[in-house]
């Protein structure tokens, strides 16, 4: 048929190729949406082998550094983190992922001087969005000043009753008041 319509080789493979074009996009906009990254210009990301190099954004003067999973431009110029759980969600997020993300944003504002109005905590099945509120910020700021006044001290007791996260533990090793 290609002999009898002059040109209808290449018609036939622009068609296959936009149709591969339409596919493959199709695909990245859903896997995309399954991993709960908002829309806007994907910055830096640490689920790489690349993101190795790249630099820990550290806070001298609150003693703090860290690695968000994502960060992502927002349109309007805003950059929200993302953290990623492996787990499930919880119905509501775990105290220490909000402020997790909390310090990220945290650091986001002081690296980037632009302060992020939310977070993302992304689980295997659900994500939440968690306003950076200046309540949390202080809650933030007030567990930053109670870690270092830990710190200083000579014990540090555990705050939990939870004989799976003290096996999950780095320091089960050294710790007196292990539950396993």
């Amino acid at each position: 048929m290609s002999e009898l319509i002059p040109g209808a080789g290449w018609l036939g493979l622009a068609f296959l190729l936009t149709l591969l074009a339409i596919v493959a996009w199709l695909g990245s906009r859903s896997r995309r949406q399954r991993s709960g990254l908002p829309q806007g210009e994907l910055i830096y990301h640490d689920m790489s082998q690349a993101a190795i190099e790249h630099e820990t954004i550290f806070s001298a003067d609150l003693g703090l550094a860290g690695r968000p999973d994502y960060l992502v431009r927002d349109k309007d110029g805003s950059i929200v983190p993302v953290e990623v759980k492996s787990g499930y969600a919880p119905v509501e997020p775990y105290d220490g992922h909000v402020l997790q993300l909390a310090a990220y944003c945290l650091l986001v504002e002081e690296a980037c001087g632009v302060r992020p109005s939310h977070g993302i905590l992304q689980y295997k099945d659900q994500s939440f969005v968690i306003d950076f509120s200046y309540d949390l910020e202080a809650d933030l700021i007030d567990l930053l000043d109670a870690m270092r006044q830990d710190s200083n001290g000579h014990e540090v007791y555990r705050d939990h009753e939870d004989p799976a996260r003290c096996a999950n533990c780095g320091l089960i090793a050294y710790c007196d008041h292990r539950l396993v």
